[in-house]
């Protein structure tokens, strides 16, 4: 397996540096020809791990608040976003408007859905409350599931997800490479959670539904970053929002909101399991695969992208991984690889 290439270098660096100034201009003039003889102010709203930032647009005359996102068309498609969009808002999901467009230069001018997410208003006096109306939003969205509309979740993808982990987490941000046997040994492993997310029911899956994307609105929540949504396995977006990497609740706390949505979603009719304990074996597995996964990406974003910050919310996600690898014996082979890397792993994050 191939290594990758180390941090950034410096002309790299002056590249994107040069691009960013270049790019605000070319982002100010737009705004400027879309609003004429409108004084306006932009600051920063929020920046993610990909190429996409974003502004929160003011006027001198006008209280009310714009969102931009700026999406560099050389990096960035604004066309899923637009997709997605409608087709959760038809669901009844409170999401941003889309205001304005310009798909050749990569601007969107959106509804600003305000400035509080989850992550930054989330009690144990409100969490329950919280949770239930987020819960919501996502049964709305997964009851309008049909296939054919949003890109499939497949194996091959979920696999190249999961194969970040290798690469990135192991080779790369710890300095280990695993022997032959190790390797054969991890994806054997891989190939017994791919089975089990295959069997899943699928619905529409948003893939980063979580207390940074959920924003505090009326209607709450407002819901964020849906642009790499798809179609497949049903409990994906309740390990996002359950096994957060940013936020941990005490187990008995998401297993009891996990019981309700089960029971709430098969009166609804979505295409849950009927045995509940089938339903939260699903569930872990989707949360292994989601977590092999994430620790890839953050390792990555770290020494590929210069983004250290992912850094701090990796024991978590450890937690996690460990949590589920000790209670099934088919991921034996992985908590083994686990113990090798991170023998102790006692910090859990941001809890409550």
């Amino acid at each position: 397996m191939s290594r990758p290439h180390g941090l950034i270098n410096c002309a790299i660096l002056h590249e994107r540096i040069f691009d960013t100034v270049e790019r605000r201009q070319q982002l100010q003039s737009w705004i400027a020809a879309e609003f004429p003889g409108r004084a306006f102010e932009l600051a920063p709203a929020s920046a993610d791990a990909s190429f996409r930032r974003y502004f929160r647009l003011t006027f001198a005359d006008d209280p009310t608040s714009l969102i931009v996102m700026d999406a560099p068309p050389s990096h960035e498609d604004c066309r899923p976003y637009i997709q997605v969009a409608k087709l959760f808002r038809a669901a009844g999901v409170h999401v941003p408007q889309v205001v304005r467009q310009d798909l050749e230069q990569g601007f969107l001018l959106l509804s600003d859905l305000g400035t509080t997410t989850y992550l930054q208003a989330l009690t144990a006096d409100n969490a329950h409350t919280l949770y239930a109306e987020a819960l919501g939003a996502l049964m709305c969205i997964q009851h309008t599931s049909r296939p054919d509309v949003l890109p499939e979740y497949t194996r091959e993808k979920l696999l190249q997800e999961m194969e970040l982990f290798p690469v990135w987490y192991l080779g790369r941000h710890k300095g280990i490479t695993l022997t032959e046997k190790q390797t054969q040994q991890l994806y054997e492993v891989f190939d017994r959670i791919l089975d089990v997310n295959e069997a899943e029911p699928k619905v529409f899956v948003h893939r980063d539904f979580h207390s940074r994307n959920l924003m505090l609105s009326t209607p709450n929540p407002g819901v964020l970053d849906f642009q790499d949504a798809v179609y497949g396995p049903m409990t994906y977006d309740l390990v996002s929002l359950f096994k957060d990497a940013y936020v941990h609740w005490e187990e008995d706390f998401t297993l009891d909101l996990l019981a309700r949505y089960w029971e709430t979603a098969r009166e609804l009719g979505l295409p849950v399991r009927g045995d509940f304990a089938e339903f939260h074996r699903d569930y872990e597995w989707m949360g292994v695969q989601r977590h092999i996964k994430v620790l890839g990406i953050f390792a990555r974003l770290c020494h590929r992208d210069g983004k250290d910050g992912y850094l701090k919310d990796m024991p978590l996600v450890l937690h996690y991984l460990r949590k589920a690898c000790e209670r099934y014996g088919e991921l034996k082979p992985l908590l083994r690889i686990l113990e090798q890397t991170d023998p102790t792993v006692t910090e859990v994050g941001y809890s409550f």
